[in-house]
This record gives structure tokens, sequence and C-alpha cells, in this order.
């Protein structure tokens, strides 16, 4: 009987669940855009280095979130004629069967070439090819650097793209097959739909006909780079700052920001995934990409996330 509970008591204790841990994959890499593709999580990131090498992207993907594999170099400079360096923060979405990867290119400043890109593909690692050959959007409007790109898909089929740099934030209406842009109701093509502290790193979740938007603040290489959120009833705002829902750990890492969000769909699993950099390491591209839970409270409230060594548990999407 003794023998019999040791093993039980053994087994019991083997049976921890297998975690993810942070980071998630080998590599700098930043600006991660985390996706459901049917049964697999996909993550499209930004490849972490000196701007004349983000020539390319790489994504990678996994089953269960513990185990990734590598997609090298799904679009690149080859294929974008246009852009020539600074290949930032990938945003994707499947849509009428295709595959579409929009991004930043060149660092663009007025009168350069260069801004946010579309490419498109028959599969989610690619290759992808540039769909329109030029930038969708070059100008700078309301203030807005045309980089860190994401696009929505409105429960009625619309979409809409939220970006901006340089502390300002439009979104724009793209047309069915994302080629252009098409006007809102007023006839404008561009909405400036900024909130406090606004940096940089857009994102959009929409939960119990809430919009929950999400952005980054602070300096990029800095520690105090973090998400803030707010929730609104519509699309467009307005986006009242409620707080801050991810940041540094002196403990765990530091600059913890531009992230995005992973929901199991008709579950209340929720994750987020971000990057951060290692403690005691303060080179400006030595970036990881990470995940965490993202839980909410009893009144519909983002609670504060913990960021970790351990990352989440082994989840396969059913």
């Amino acid at each position: 009987m003794i023998a019999s509970a040791f093993l039980v008591s053994c087994n019991q204790s083997n049976k921890k669940a297998e975690m993810s841990g942070n980071p998630l994959f080998e590599g700098w890499y930043a600006d991660p855009e985390a996706i459901i593709y049917d049964d697999t999580y996909w993550i499209y990131p930004t490849w972490s280095d000196e701007y004349e090498n983000q020539i390319f992207f790489d994504c990678f993907s996994s089953k269960d979130l513990v185990t990734w594999t590598k997609h090298s170099n799904i679009l690149d400079t080859t294929e974008v004629k246009w852009a020539k360096r600074a290949m930032w923060a990938p945003s994707v979405i499947k849509n009428k069967n295709k595959y579409y990867l929009f991004f930043g290119a060149n660092d663009v400043h007025p009168g350069e070439t260069g801004g946010i890109g579309v490419a498109i593909s028959d599969r989610p690692e690619g290759p992808y090819k540039d769909l329109i050959n030029k930038p969708l959007i070059q100008e700078n409007v309301n203030g807005a650097q045309p980089i860190d790109q994401f696009v929505f898909r409105d429960e009625d089929g619309t979409h809409y793209m939220y970006y901006g740099g340089w502390g300002h934030c439009n979104m724009v209406k793209l047309n069915d097959d994302f080629t252009d842009l098409v006007p809102f109701d007023d006839g404008t093509l561009y909405k400036e739909v900024t909130p406090e502290n606004y940096v940089e790193g857009p994102f959009m979740l929409k939960k119990n006909g809430k919009y929950y938007f999400m952005w980054s603040e602070g300096g990029w290489g800095s520690p105090d780079y973090c998400v803030a959120y707010a929730i609104s009833d519509s699309p467009f705002g307005p986006f009242e700052r409620i707080g801050k829902i991810l940041e540094q750990d002196s403990t765990v890492a530091t600059s913890a920001g531009h992230h995005s969000i992973i929901h199991i769909p008709n579950t209340e699993h929720y994750y987020i995934v971000y990057h951060r950099r290692p403690l005691g390491d303060d080179a400006r591209d030595h970036r990881v990409t990470c995940i965490e839970k993202l839980t909410f409270d009893e009144n519909g409230y983002i609670n504060p996330v913990k960021i970790t060594f351990e990352g989440v548990e082994a989840m396969k999407i059913k």
C-alpha cells in the first residue's frame, strides 16, 4: 500500500503542465502579430536589427503554443521593389481564401518613398508577393508616420486599419480586395483616433460588443515602454485611456510592449504576445517575443498582465 501510494504521488508530480517558456523562440524578434488560422497559431514579427538589415520577414507556427516551427524569408525586398530597409511590424489577415500581410518599410519621412505596403499569398507561410507594387499609404497624415498598421475585421465584414507612429494614430477603411482605401460615410479617408499617451503599435479587440483599443507608450528603446488601453462602444472611439495592462518587471525583463492578442474562438482563452528586452541587456535591437495569459475582471476591464519566464500552458485548438 505504501509503495502504491508513493507511485501515485510520483506520477501526479510528473504531470506538470507543459509550458511555452519565454521567449517563445530563438532570435531577436519584435512587434509580434499573432493570429489563428484554422487549428494553428501563427506569429509574424519584425526582425530586430539595424534598419539596413531589416529587409525580410520570418514567421512561426505552432499547434500548441509550446513547439514552434520557423518559416524563413516569407517576404523580402527582392519582392517589394520599393522597400529598401526597415521592414516593420506585420499585420496579417485571411480574406476570401487568400492570406494578406501588411507591413511598414523604409522608416518613411515626408517626401520619401515608403510607408505601409500589402502582400498576398495562397498560404500562411508564404511566399508573399507585393499586391499593388507601391505603398498603400505613404503620406504623413495628421502627423502619423505610416507604420505599425493593424487590420481589424468588424462583425459586419468591414475592414478597418489603425496605424501610426510619432504619437499619432489614424484609422482608414479598406476596400474588399485590400488594394485601396475607401471613404468613410462623411467622405473622408483618414480619421485621427489618437488616445492619451499614444506612441505607436495600435491593436483592436472586440469582446461582448465592446471595442478594446490598445497601444504602446514610452520609448521603444526605453524601460518605460508599455501597453495601455481604452474601451469604446464604436470602432471610431472615442478612446479614453483606462490604464496600463503590460509593463516591465525588474526581476524578469524590461521594455515590454508592442503586442497583439490571440483569442481561441468560442472560449475565454486570451493570450497577449509581445516583445521585451532581457534583463541586463540594453542593446537597442535585442528584443525577444514572449506570451502571457490575458484575463478580464467581472466588469470587463483587462487585468494587469504579469510577465514571466514560464509563459503559458500548452493549448491545442479544438
